[in-house]
């Protein structure tokens, strides 16, 4: 027997009544590094390739469900899981911190729910924190077997041997958004009399449990799950195998391990508004007790016209990476064109008022080659005399920007076989022998305990996590 539910995180909804075409709304789309305008239509389309498999009946979405606390924002969207709950399907859902706006100082929640005008924009009705629960209570907690009311958090039965705890992590809002006590206290029960009947767990949480990479909780380590440390060493003695995330819109999939040897994955998804966008297919095996987890994407966005472009190259105009890609062109022969493409990436003020300076300053780093790093790095990275001499035609930025462009689809470009992953290897690994005599402090202090410069370049390089963040099969 299999049972088969999907997955997908952070639409970020944006109603169309919320905004109107203009630098205001344009200029939080680029801040917020996803596709804000067009997240009605790519929620449809997303959602079509639910209802288009007809062996899944379970929609489960993980958080940032709306943008920022907005009332006209979450009615609009409540109509599409209305609309999907219409044919049929069931639609679980757990809310986080943009899901509602801060309320007075009662929190740290910093959104605040607008409408975006021609120059500005201007306040709307709120949702606040304690509005979430009853707002979407028909979508899980009415057909949960607990829920604790605190949190909003709940526990559903998904099959026969195999039980869903969605976790809501709003926490405070922003220094620890996770489970208080009380709440942590019903999900070890809720974990308690699920292995006591027999069933399979697996938890679904809206910020991280394993940080995509370990710079990560090092560097923003509020950005996790609120008591994380606590709910790894939980899910290890309570034998829970996987917990679905988000938040952080990296696709990536990492495995942790305690010291005797107990484990579980933390399977995030990147948000479906970004240039790769994906959603997850899962299937439980009641028989084998594998838990298959495969990853889908789009190639076009339902009723949107994106100039003919598929939707990975049209979405990947909208963020920072690539308002920068696709301006490169326009560097040289039409510098206003450029300087309005980079909009929102480059300090627009001082590209105008100092052009030449600019130009002749970018234009510069646009002209280095590979050959540049791998001259600098040579004696640590093992490349041979012909790589050497093939790389004083490769450009430097396009390699560079393929490592960032992919920051967020997982499985990163550039596996230890390849040039560029032993010409920027080189120039870490000679930084680390620099850092080894030299002790310079603040290096240190960015550097997770333990790693090198290296160490934290290498996971954005390559996978070197499951061997591959888009799919994988766990026993759980």
């Amino acid at each position: 027997m299999t049972y088969t539910f999907y997955l997908l995180t952070d639409p970020h909804y944006l109603a169309h009544e919320s905004w109107v075409e203009g630098e205001a709304v344009n200029g939080r789309e680029r801040g917020d590094q996803i596709a804000l305008k067009a997240s009605p239509e790519i929620f449809d389309t997303f959602t079509d390739l639910f209802l288009a498999d007809e062996s899944a009946d379970t929609l489960l979405i993980t958080g940032d469900l709306v943008n920022a606390g907005s009332l006209i924002d979450h009615n609009s969207f409540k109509a599409k899981l209305d609309a999907i709950k219409a044919k049929g399907r069931r639609v679980w859902v757990t809310t986080a911190t943009h899901d509602y706006s801060s309320q007075g100082g009662r929190d740290e929640n910093i959104f605040s729910a607008v409408r975006y005008t021609e120059t500005g924009s201007e306040p709307v009705e709120s949702v606040y924190k304690t509005d979430l629960l009853p707002l979407y209570y028909d979508y899980g907690p009415a057909d949960a077997d607990s829920v604790h009311e605190e949190s909003g958090s709940y526990s559903v039965k998904l099959c026969d041997g195999l039980r869903l705890i969605m976790i809501n992590d709003n926490g405070n809002g922003r220094s620890h958004c996770g489970l208080f006590a009380d709440g942590v206290r019903w999900l070890t029960d809720e974990i308690d009399k699920a292995n006591g009947a027999g069933e399979k767990v697996i938890l679904a949480v809206h910020h991280p449990v394993i940080p995509p990479w370990d710079i990560y909780s090092h560097m923003v380590e509020f950005e996790m799950y609120g008591g994380y440390k606590d709910l790894s060493r939980l899910m290890c003695e309570k034998g829970v195998k996987v917990v679905f995330t988000g938040h952080t819109h990296v696709q990536n999939i990492r495995k942790y391990e305690d010291e005797k040897g107990r484990f579980f994955y933390d399977v995030s998804t990147t948000a479906m508004g970004t240039p790769e966008g994906k959603m997850r297919k899962i299937t439980f095996d009641a028989d084998t007790g594998d838990l298959k987890v495969e990853s889908l994407g789009i190639e076009t966005i339902k009723g949107l016209d994106t100039g003919g472009k598929s939707a990975t190259d049209y979405l990947y105009g909208l963020n920072f990476i690539g308002l920068l890609d696709n301006s490169l062109p326009f560097l040289k022969t039409d510098w206003p064109r450029f300087v309005d493409g980079v909009r929102g990436l480059l300090p627009t003020d001082k590209l105008l008022s100092h052009p030449k300076l600019w130009k002749t300053g970018l234009s510069a780093v646009s002209s280095l080659k590979m050959s540049l790093p791998a001259k600098f790095g040579k004696k640590y990275n093992g490349l041979t005399g012909k790589e050497i001499k093939d790389l004083k035609e490769m450009p430097l930025l396009p390699e560079v920007i393929e490592v960032v462009r992919r920051v967020f689809a997982g499985n990163g470009p550039f596996p230890p076989e390849t040039v560029q992953y032993k010409v920027f290897t080189g120039v870490t690994k000679k930084i680390d022998r620099a850092q080894e005599k030299l002790k310079i402090k603040k290096l240190a202090a960015l550097l997770p305990p333990g790693q090198t410069l290296t160490d934290v370049l290498l996971p954005f390089l390559y996978n070197n996590r499951t061997g591959d963040d888009d799919n994988i099969t766990i026993h759980i």
